[in-house]
């Protein structure tokens, strides 16, 4: 993995080379109080200050970089992203013309990314040319570096083939940041789940002798802080089980354990930050596989919880494990639950493949998840909790069934969940891709991190570090 605490240090003066922000409007007023000949230099590139443009102006022993932005008062998350690969190995300083006091927080971010790069399978690795950021904003680096050191997690995870990202290596890297954070640890494993966690144990069983589906657990914090519970989905693969995808649809599914990958990079990123909670991060993962004892449609498994589960089709395996790991994380009574999962491709049909779908019990819970999604550019979209769909998931012999008709499908899964949220808890649902299909500046494609930011950024806000 890049060490990204290379990439951004203290601007102590050193040697670097100069990139200029400059936005569209600003440009005409910044253009006249350069020489003469850096406008000739910038007129024969064509720089306008466009947003997205670059160009290079030399002078006798040194160059400086120019970069147009849309607005140089509101830089997106990503608008760095672009340098790393258009310039050449060295140090740089950021200087913004118009508004010498913006912080470039955000903006740093997609620096450090733009060098996240996965060639774990690559036979001939290229070398990786480092670009440091020097910045003067020394508070922000240390979390910075995290946030961007938990995204890469993520993307490694999930761009991990399932052959060596199964129930056991999720385990592992669990483990690891256990010890790296001396929290409590605990797993239940195989068929240990049948009597305490019965979903879990019904969706991995088929996989049992390879893969054993295991429920993992994390407790750090002092017992005297708000309890708070992160929980992921871990299928570390899926197959759709008896109701079997289609090629087209099983091809990317090595993502679907990219929930358990967001909730080991939040506990981590909390753990390191020192927030003043009671953690408690819950993994239920096994593979969605096929064999003669697989879990199938028409069966009936009684929950953890107690709610007995009509099985309507094997491939809505994810809320089946999530919601025997919502019923443990219940018992402690913990104020507040966030889950990420890749449930569902309604979601990505109503919202596209950047936009995870987000569902929340509270309305004032809601309202700040979305605001710090917009503030930090790790953009949510909220939908219903809408209780006239609950009809959806009714059976005929048990009381409930884990599949609902044709519509809603993102509605009716988080519908499902929120039968094991007990009503004093305050819960936040991501519907999460975890992949991008296509790259762009700093987000390749494979792997990644959405909504973990904006998470982080709430939990940071309601849990301020004193």
């Amino acid at each position: 993995m890049t060490d990204y605490s290379k990439l951004l240090v203290a601007d102590q003066g050193q040697d670097a080379n100069e990139i200029i922000i400059v936005d569209k409007n600003k440009y005409d007023d910044w253009l006249s109080q350069q020489s003469e000949r850096t406008r000739i230099i910038l007129s024969a590139q064509n720089f306008t200050a466009a947003k997205g443009e670059w160009a290079i102006i030399h002078d006798e022993t040194s160059w400086r970089a120019v970069y147009g932005v849309k607005n140089v008062q509101n830089l997106a998350a990503w608008c760095l992203a672009e340098a790393p690969a258009r310039l050449p190995a060295g140090q740089y300083r950021i200087t913004l013309h118009g508004n010498e006091n913006i912080s470039l927080k955000n903006s740093v971010l997609g620096w450090l990314l733009a060098h996240y790069n996965f060639d774990e399978y690559l036979s001939n690795k290229k070398p990786r040319a480092s670009h440091i950021l020097l910045t003067q904003e020394i508070a922000m680096i240390d979390d910075i570096i995290r946030q961007a050191q938990a995204m890469a997690m993520v993307r490694d995870m999930v761009n991990t083939p399932p052959i060596d990202m199964g129930p056991n290596k999720i385990e592992e890297r669990a483990q690891g940041i256990a010890q790296t954070h001396n929290a409590d640890f605990h797993v239940t494993r195989g068929d240990n789940l049948e009597t305490g966690f019965p979903l879990i144990h019904a969706v991995g069983m088929a996989a049992m002798r390879e893969h054993a589906p295991r429920l993992i657990e994390l407790t750090w914090g002092h017992k005297d802080h708000p309890r708070i519970a992160i929980i992921g989905k871990g299928i570390s693969f899926d197959s759709g089980g008896l109701d079997i995808k289609g090629a087209a649809g099983m091809r990317l599914m090595k993502k679907d354990m990219g929930g358990a990958a967001h909730a080991l990079a939040l506990a981590d990123l909390i753990m390191s930050a020192h927030l003043p909670v009671r953690l408690h991060m819950l993994i239920p993962t096994a593979e969605n596989a096929i064999s003669s004892n697989a879990l199938r449609p028409g069966d009936i498994i009684k929950s953890r919880k107690g709610i007995n589960v009509e099985i309507h089709n094997t491939d809505a395996e994810g809320r089946l494990v999530l919601a025997d790991a919502f019923t443990k994380a219940a018992e402690d009574k913990p104020e507040l639950l966030i889950d990420f999962a890749t449930l569902t491709g309604a979601a990505r049909v109503a919202l596209g493949p950047d936009l995870p779908a987000f569902f929340c019990n509270n309305d004032m819970m809601a309202k700040a998840m979305l605001e710090s999604g917009k503030e930090i550019d790790d953009p949510l979209w909220q939908l219903p909790l809408w209780d006239g769909y609950n009809e959806m998931l009714a059976s005929d012999i048990a009381d409930i069934a884990n599949a609902g008709g044709s519509f809603a499908g993102s509605v009716t899964a988080a519908l499902f969940l929120q039968n094991f949220v007990d009503n004093d808890i305050e819960w936040g649902h991501f519907d999460t891709y975890a992949w991008r299909p296509s790259a762009m500046p700093g987000r390749p494609k494979g792997g990644e991190a959405m909504g973990l930011r904006a998470a982080y950024d709430y939990l940071q806000n309601r849990y301020p570090v004193r």
